[in-house]
C-alpha cells in the first residue's frame, strides 16, 4: 500500500515538474522589451519572473493532468497492453 502511495506521488511530481517547465515562458517580459536595462545583465533577462503565480498554476494544471491520467488508468483505458498496441509493438 505504501509503495502505491509513493509511486503515485512520484508520478505526480514528474507531472508537476514538466508542467512547471512548460509554464515558465508565459508572461515573462525581458529587460529589452521593457526598456529597463540594468548594467551588467543580459538584455534577455526577465524583469519579473512571477514565480508565485506560475507555481500556483503549475499545481492546478498538473493536478488536472494527473487526475485525468489516474482516471484513465483505473478505468482500464491506460495500460501496458493498449499502449504497446498503439505504438505498434507486437504482442
Amino acid at each position: 500500500m505504501a509503495s502505491k502511495i509513493f509511486s503515485g506521488l512520484a508520478v505526480y511530481f514528474i507531472f508537476w515538474w514538466v508542467t512547471l517547465f512548460l509554464m515558465l515562458p508565459f508572461g515573462v517580459r525581458s529587460q529589452h522589451e521593457d526598456g529597463e536595462l540594468i548594467a551588467g545583465t543580459d538584455p534577455g533577462a526577465p524583469v519579473k519572473a512571477l514565480m508565485r503565480r506560475k507555481v500556483i498554476w503549475t499545481t492546478i494544471v498538473s493536478s488536472v493532468i494527473y487526475g485525468v491520467a489516474a482516471l484513465a488508468y483505473y478505468s482500464g483505458l491506460l495500460n501496458v497492453e493498449r499502449l504497446s498496441r498503439l505504438m505498434g509493438a507486437s504482442g
